[in-house]
């Protein structure tokens, strides 16, 4: 088994990482190219679905501001290790839906304690071979997800995400694509930052 190859989307709520992910993913293997997506989760919307039938605010609110961090670090690094293990089995090119990159991001927005800890666990995880961010302006964002109807955002904890996904000293080294342009364009100029290592056919070594 290789080391597969893999094409990470990152950025805040509302940038559009699962569409553009999805679509991207549905765009290769119409190209021939033999990929999947997968996405790397927290599970966070369950947890705040949990909490609200329970009468808490959030899961933060339910689990307290030790466990929830550790719970979400726990199951996107289960979700993680299953994308590199799948990936590795099939040989398939991976779409990422975040990466490792997000958990530190989040848990630096809410001021949550061991993300040094997070980070060195998480160092076990391939880097992909291209990191997407959506660059999405907080209130672009915010009404995203406010139309999805799925959950909501405050516009300061986007903001925060925003300005730790920036201060991320891995930041530069990622491709920053306009988030705010339409689905087209921004898929547009997604095809042209894979196509240095995926090419019409197949992978390009």
């Amino acid at each position: 088994m290789g080391r597969p190859v893999m094409i990470a989307l990152i950025g805040v709520d509302g940038s559009g990482k699962t569409t553009q992910a999805r679509a991207l993913a549905a765009r290769l293997c119409e190209r021939g190219v033999r990929a999947r997506y997968f996405e790397n989760a927290g599970g966070r919307p369950l947890w705040n679905r949990l909490a609200r039938a329970l009468g808490r605010a959030d899961g933060v609110a339910l689990f307290g501001r030790t466990v929830y961090p550790a719970l979400e670090a726990t199951v996107r690094a289960a979700a993680m290790a299953r994308t590199v293990a799948v990936a590795r089995l099939t040989g398939r090119v991976a779409v990422l839906d975040r990466w490792t990159w997000c958990q530190d991001v989040i848990m630096a927005a809410r001021g949550d304690r061991g993300r040094h800890v997070v980070r060195a666990v998480y160092a076990v995880f391939p880097r992909p071979a291209v990191v997407c961010f959506l660059a999405t302006s907080p209130e672009v964002a915010r009404r995203r997800v406010a139309e999805r109807g799925i959950d909501t955002e405050e516009l300061a904890h986007l903001r925060a995400l925003d300005g730790a996904y920036r201060a991320l000293p891995e930041f530069g080294s990622f491709v920053t694509l306009d988030g705010d342009a339409t689905v087209d364009e921004v898929a547009a100029a997604l095809d042209a930052a894979v196509d240095a290592v995926v090419g019409a056919g197949g992978v390009r070594r």
